[in-house]
């Protein structure tokens, strides 16, 4: 069936459509509690590590809690859900670097604005085009997910290090404007 997309996060599927809206944005990160939810990719928790550093050198951040999903491929579980919404301010979800968990991110930072937590999401360009599509089987077709040279996986301390400056660049503004979630239809 070429041209069909699979959705992930089918289970999570509710009888009445809904529409996405951005989380309510904080006006700054001092004092909040950032999540970083990392999907257990190669170099996904170091870059999030990295990102979350940068953070952390422009705000006084109160916490980095660092999480991970398991199934890269998979909706968020209910139990993260409920724990990211009862430990994070906001979160930071990453690496999509492949086309399933790139798919997945976005779902999952769509499940986090639904829930109010404001997300920022990282994926690599190499995967646009299936992030895209999750967002629009999501009903967010405008959702605004950051994107980063592909890959991430074999990028070595000092070159993480150098993308998660640029990247961080990206998660601030995302976590604290939002973007064109409001309206999607």
């Amino acid at each position: 069936m070429p041209g069909v997309i699979i959705d992930p996060t089918a289970r999570r599927a509710q009888a009445v459509a809904v529409v996405p809206t951005d989380a309510p944005r904080p006006q700054t990160l001092d004092g909040l509690r950032v999540g970083l939810l990392g999907n257990t990719k190669r170099n996904a928790d170091v870059i999030l590590d990295a990102v979350g550093d940068a953070l952390a050198e422009r705000f006084q951040i109160a916490d980095l809690v660092r999480l991970t999903k398991t199934q890269f491929a998979m909706p968020l579980p209910d139990e993260l859900v409920e724990e990211l919404v009862r430990e994070c301010d906001v979160v930071v979800i990453g690496v999509g670097d492949c086309g399933s968990c790139s798919a997945s991110a976005v779902a999952d930072g769509i499940t986090m604005e639904i829930a109010g937590v404001p997300a920022a999401v990282i994926c690599t360009e190499a995967f646009e085009t299936t992030s895209r599509a999750m967002a629009g089987l999501k009903n967010a077709p405008a959702y605004p997910f950051l994107l980063t040279p592909h890959p991430i996986a074999n990028l070595s301390r000092d070159q993480i290090a150098e993308r998660a400056g640029v990247i961080a660049d990206g998660v601030v503004s995302r976590l604290l404007t939002g973007g064109a979630l409001a309206g999607a239809a």
